[in-house]
């Protein structure tokens, strides 16, 4: 059984910093394309970043280009997503999420396993 567990997300002022990880289990890890979407409320969930298998290549979405940066550590089948300079906008619930088809990072209809979501909240 997949499973795919975030943890890291909390309550920041603007300008502040926060750490996801997602811990990954029940798949070959090292095979997997892995990225993390956001979903505020009231809105479709979007995607924020996304890391090739070996970690050669990573995508990000335009609104957190520069301020987040997506890593993943292998041996031991977890991803991450640093979070700087946070703004209120960057509030919402993160999810990661896992795909074995290359391309397409950006739509989650692509992926094939979710995990359960971290709330991150950014106050002014």
């Amino acid at each position: 059984q997949v499973q795919l567990a975030e943890s890291g997300g909390g309550k920041v002022q603007a300008g502040g910093s926060l750490r996801l990880s997602c811990a990954a289990s029940g798949l070959t890890f090292g095979y997997y394309t892995m990225g993390w979407f956001r979903q505020a409320p009231g809105k479709e969930r979007e995607f924020v970043a996304a890391i090739t298998p070996s970690g050669g290549s990573t995508y990000y979405a335009d609104s957190v280009k520069g301020r987040f940066t997506i890593s993943r550590d292998n041996a031991k089948n977890t991803v991450y997503l640093q979070m700087n300079s946070l703004k209120p906008e960057d509030t919402a619930v993160y999810y990661c999420a896992a795909r074995f088809s290359s391309g397409g990072y950006y739509d989650p209809a692509g992926y094939d396993y979710w995990g359960q979501g971290t709330q991150v909240t950014v106050s002014s």
